[in-house]
């Protein structure tokens, strides 16, 4: 049996840049968003990652296997369990960075996230404010709040996990709806 102690392997990669159809199209649930956070620090079983999402095992195995197929997550290690193989996923880069966000991907990450939310034990904080930058001046902004998340200390794996959301986009402006014919 394995130690709950014993440490895996990082991730293969520490940054994947998502681009591929097959990429988008597995972030485009909430489930396997939710999979993909849960497995930011450290391998799991379907079984365990079950559990953990109160979801059902079949759903999760499912939803492994097509983050699997997409190049998200991978096999870290199997090991032999009264006799089936236990498989133990994990993702396949520490960050993912989603240069062009599709609808669908985005619109799955925050439904996630709202999930997260209704289910935090703690206080939870969400804010939502609009301001007028220079293109300068928001991209000091957006690597600001990135550097602060990146470098964000972590404590020792008996701490509760925290998730952090960071968005920074250009508001668009309103069209005019009125009929010019």
């Amino acid at each position: 049996m394995r130690d709950a102690q014993t440490p895996f392997d990082p991730p293969p990669e520490d940054v994947l840049e998502i681009g591929a159809p097959e990429q988008f199209a597995a972030l485009a649930h909430p489930l396997r968003q939710r999979l993909l956070f849960a497995l930011g620090h450290r391998p799991a079983t379907a079984g365990r990652l079950a559990a953990q999402l109160d979801a059902k095992k079949g759903n999760v195995a499912h939803h492994l296997k097509v983050l699997r197929e997409a190049g998200l997550v991978h096999i870290a290690e199997t090991r032999q369990v009264r006799g089936g193989t236990e498989q133990y996923y994990q993702r396949t880069a520490r960050h993912m960075v989603v240069a062009e966000p599709q609808a669908a991907g985005t619109a799955a990450m925050l439904a996630a996230v709202a999930q997260e939310l209704g289910r935090s034990p703690a206080e939870t904080h969400l804010t939502l404010r609009h301001l007028r930058l220079s293109p300068a001046k928001a991209a000091e902004l957006g690597q600001t709040l990135t550097r602060l998340v990146d470098e964000a200390e972590e404590n020792a794996e008996d701490q509760p996990l925290h998730g952090v959301l960071v968005t920074l986009y250009q508001h668009a402006e309103p069209t005019d709806a009125t009929d010019t014919t």
